[in-house]
């Protein structure tokens, strides 16, 4: 039977017999993505992100925390190691070529009436070549393959990250910025209000008691405001760490409602899920990984082949040294005999590891779509609690405004327009964060769908 053929039959016995060790991942993909909307042939992650974050000092922020976030141009250097790696492992294929030169001078003293002198001088080229018999190299070469592929993948994902921690922390600031706002327009309403208590407490048109509420009023809402300052100032030292730069001022927006151009309830198929999110990509390339290296245990239990050529010139002195040639060969066949079952271990090891990694794989899958039905329900019920805020908001005013009326006319106590003041002040409030939080909630459901890693548009 000829070499070749020989090879073959080895290569794909190994193969069949780490398949059937090595199971396969339980997946049964659902019939929609998302328990709420059907399955659509198109997906709003396959959109650039820069068409989801449209206001142009996000995508700044966005632009450079991609070319100088510390954790990403760490990821790179990674993947630039493992590329080198995997290179290491290809050239294992091919053989190696060596050369050395030397100079022996040896002597021997037996007894004192015997001395010798050796003189060894020699120039020589090494050839060196491991037949893959059993698929060794192969298998190591296929599991630095999948641990550089695993690493791109990761970089995908943590740029899916950080995209949407950026475009969270600038939304949350500019919901920051407009409560800001919201209480030092309130306290100069309060002011004036406390200045007309005051006057009307000092000419005798009213008791003291609605004096001293305005006050309280006036000093409740100044003392909101250096904690919210403090949060400001925070948040932009957190947006400045994820740029890559100290901390710093940064610009923004003010607060509005995302308008965008797509479908955001876009959300594809099933098992394109599975392919786009970066995340699970990297975790079945870890699992490819695993059974590389099942692979690799299973072929270490048996013998390697290798041939060795070594040839040049060798002589006892430089006289005629350039007449004396030299060649040798030898092939070599070294096998474990007995090391107490430490490679069976060894295998037996590598496929328990194996289906650890395969039930992470499984959990993964399961988790992604948990991840994007939450999304789509958080989003749903983010947009629908904006418009409820929106009409709390009016009816307070409407409250505030007649509360207000009434109370000139003295129809109403004061303690009256406080709680409507009250009222109209938290619920412009709470649409601030409604707001925020629909934003938060887009970014969060493009983000499950695995949107936002596309390099270019």
């Amino acid at each position: 039977m000829k070499p070749q053929i020989i090879l073959t039959l080895l290569i794909v016995f190994n193969s069949c017999s780490i398949q059937q060790r090595c199971i396969d991942p339980e997946i049964s993909l659902p019939n929609q993505i998302s328990c709420i909307i059907e399955a659509d042939s198109t997906c709003v992650a396959d959109t650039h992100w820069s068409e989801i974050f449209t206001d142009p000092l996000l995508q700044d922020l966005i632009n450079q925390t991609l070319t100088h976030n510390k954790d990403l141009l760490s990821a790179s250097a990674r993947i630039r190691e493992l590329e080198k790696l995997h290179h290491i492992t290809k050239t294992n294929y091919l053989f190696d070529i060596g050369a050395k030169g030397y100079i022996e001078h040896e002597t021997h003293n037996i007894s004192s009436n015997n001395q010798t002198i050796d003189l060894e001088i020699g120039a020589k080229l090494t050839f060196s070549w491991e037949i893959d018999f059993f698929g060794r190299i192969r298998w190591a070469n296929q599991e630095a393959l999948a641990n550089y592929l695993k690493s791109i993948e990761g970089q995908k994902a943590l740029q899916i990250t950080l995209i949407a921690n950026v475009a969270s922390s600038y939304y949350q600031l500019m919901a920051l910025d407009n409560k800001l706002e919201i209480l030092i327009r309130t306290l100069k309403t309060r002011e004036e209000d406390l200045n007309k208590a005051r006057l009307r407490f000092t000419e005798g048109l009213t008791s003291e008691i609605p004096y001293q509420q305005a006050q309280v009023e006036y000093a409740s809402t100044a003392a909101l405001i250096p904690n919210i300052q403090r949060q400001i100032k925070i948040k932009e030292n957190e947006i400045s760490i994820l740029t890559g730069e100290m901390p710093s001022n940064i610009q923004r927006s003010q607060i509005q409602r995302h308008e965008i151009s797509v479908n955001i309830l876009h959300l594809g198929i099933p098992s394109e899920l599975i392919k786009r999110r970066p995340d699970i990509t990297a975790a079945e390339q870890s699992l490819k990984a695993q059974i590389a290296k099942v692979g690799y245990t299973w072929a270490e239990r048996f013998p390697r082949f290798i041939i060795n050529l070594e040839g040049g010139l060798e002589n006892t002195a430089f006289k005629g040294f350039f007449t004396a040639p030299l060649t040798y060969a030898l092939s070599e066949l070294t096998a474990p005999l007995f090391a107490f079952n430490k490679r069976k271990a060894k295998y037996d090891a590598a496929i328990q590891a194996y289906d650890a990694e395969r039930f992470q794989y499984e959990k993964k899958v399961l988790q992604a779509f948990k991840e994007v039905n939450d999304a789509v329900i958080s989003y749903s019920s983010a947009n629908k609690q904006v418009e409820l805020m929106e009409n709390l908001r009016n009816s307070t005013k409407k409250y505030l405004d007649l509360a207000q009326a009434q109370y000139i006319n003295g129809q109403i106590n004061y303690i009256n327009v406080l709680h409507a003041q009250r009222s109209y002040l938290n619920a412009k409030i709470n649409l601030s964060d409604a707001i925020c939080n629909e934003n938060i909630a887009l970014i969060e459901l493009y983000k499950s769908l695995g949107g936002g890693w596309q390099n270019e548009k």
